[in-house]
């Protein structure tokens, strides 16, 4: 169940908008100032805030710069009071996810957070550290050469590559290195959000162009002026609005849903896919001309698999995050667990390599990792040979189970232990929800308190 952290120093305001969240589904903690907030994220690790603009102390400006370096791909809502809507666009173009408007439609709360939480899984799917895109590969390197020489220019660039390569880095670094590094990046997860609300999302509506549109709201089209504008996973577009992206990018001109007034922007398209597009396009599931407008500059990361000579470089940096992140003291990995590593082919690519040094870490028993520390995809385990001395028959169903149960137990106890007995972080170490870490933990009698060192 995700986590959503409510900060307000209006105590009605947080318990009204908690309220709604749990009635919708979600778990919600509150906060009644940026100081409090901040020690709650570092304890729980909430998947979404949800913060006022203006509170005593703390601004809900200062609070989301803060937030943003600690976990940049963190999801943050803005509230806002009628008036202040400007004050709410200028956080979207520093970071900010969205923002509602006071007083807010509870419907609208509920697609807002669903549309974070949406983004916030996505994005869980890229790497989330610049070693990514550091290279020892030819291919690598000269595709990153390619990023440096187009950065400068407004060029649109069409990236791809498999879920989990970084592509969103990529990104990133064409914007940071261009002269637009100053001015607004605005990302868009187009998977993320439901079809019917892309068009909106994109370029924006005027009050009353369509149910819940009780105020006019810019686009990320024109949040992006002068900047760069990433779309994300830009398959998922429905045709009927590729048509005005294409208009929108040939034009640099849109009209909001429901308006007749054209916009003029200037703003550098970067778009991403995991998919061929190309593929697509003779599927009828987008565009051509779209396609080709968007496929100016073409950069095309290699999958993991293909760079294996690169898994050292992520091994140790990411050894290094996580023994910060999980207070533990691993210096190295053994060379059979290593050679493990380099023979696995990473579905997953760089997000996939990072989860199994972080359950690696959290579960090594010594200052080095294991073959028995990874995952057993990675570990490419396989049953053992027969003991020398004579085996116990029995149910081999029955001794299965019995088997994944201590492995369960085991790894409870340990990420327990580690986070303190807080069970919102021991679920998001071992990839649970928080309800169904506190199920395994009432069915094998765990107590958090007993093994968290609390």
């Amino acid at each position: 169940m995700a986590l959503v952290l409510v900060v307000d120093d209006e105590k009605n305001m947080r318990r009204v908008v908690s309220a709604h969240l749990q009635k919708a589904g979600y778990d919600a903690i509150e906060a009644e100032d940026g100081a409090s907030a901040i020690e709650l994220i570092r304890k729980n690790k909430p998947d979404c805030i949800i913060s006022d603009m203006k509170m005593p102390g703390m601004s809900g400006m200062e609070l989301m710069a803060v937030i943003l370096k600690i976990d940049k791909d963190l999801p943050v809502v803005m509230l806002t009071a009628h008036g202040t809507v400007e004050t709410a666009v200028q956080a979207i173009k520093l970071g900010a996810f969205d923002y509602l408007e006071k007083p807010f439609d509870k419907n609208h709360l509920n697609a807002v957070v669903a549309r974070a939480l949406k983004s916030r899984e996505l994005s869980q799917k890229e790497p989330s550290n610049s070693a990514a895109i550091s290279s020892q590969n030819e291919r690598m390197q000269a595709l990153l050469d390619m990023v440096d020489r187009v950065a400068v220019s407004p060029t649109t660039v069409l990236i791809t590559g498999e879920s989990g390569t970084g592509k969103e880095l990529i990104a990133r670094r064409l914007h940071e290195q261009s002269d637009r590094a100053k001015k607004p990046y605005i990302r868009i997860n187009c998977a993320a959000i439901p079809s019917g609300l892309v068009e909106s999302e994109l370029f924006g509506h005027e009050k009353g162009a369509f149910t819940g549109a009780i105020s006019s709201k810019p686009g990320r089209f024109e949040l992006a002026d002068k900047g760069t504008l990433f779309l994300d996973e830009v398959a998922a577009i429905p045709l009927e609005t590729q048509v005005k992206l294409l208009r929108a990018i040939q034009e640099q001109e849109f009209e909001r849903v429901g308006g007749v007034r054209s916009t003029k922007v200037d703003a550098r398209i970067i778009a991403a896919a995991n998919v061929d597009l190309k593929e697509e396009v003779g599927r009828g599931t987008f565009r051509e001309d779209l396609y080709y407008r968007l496929n100016v500059v073409h950069l095309k990361i290699p999958p993991l698999r293909e760079r294996p000579e690169d898994i050292r470089d992520l091994v140790d940096t990411f050894i290094h995050r996580f023994n910060k992140k999980l207070s533990r003291g691993v210096k190295s990995i053994s060379p059979q667990a290593y050679a493990r590593l380099r023979a696995y082919d990473w579905p997953g690519n760089i997000r996939e390599l990072e989860n199994a040094i972080e359950r690696a870490v959290l579960l090594a028993r010594g200052d080095e990792i294991a073959e028995s520390d990874l995952p057993e995809e990675a570990a490419g385990r396989v049953l053992p040979s027969a003991p020398r001395q004579e085996t116990p028959l029995g149910d081999l169903k029955e001794a299965s189970r019995d088997a994944a149960v201590r492995v369960e137990i085991e790894m409870i106890v340990a990420a327990l232990k580690k986070t303190g007995g807080n069970v919102t972080q021991a679920a998001k170490l071992l990839g649970l929800s928080r309800k169904g870490l506190q199920i395994k933990m009432r069915e094998y009698e765990l107590d958090r308190k007993q093994h968290g060192d609390i």
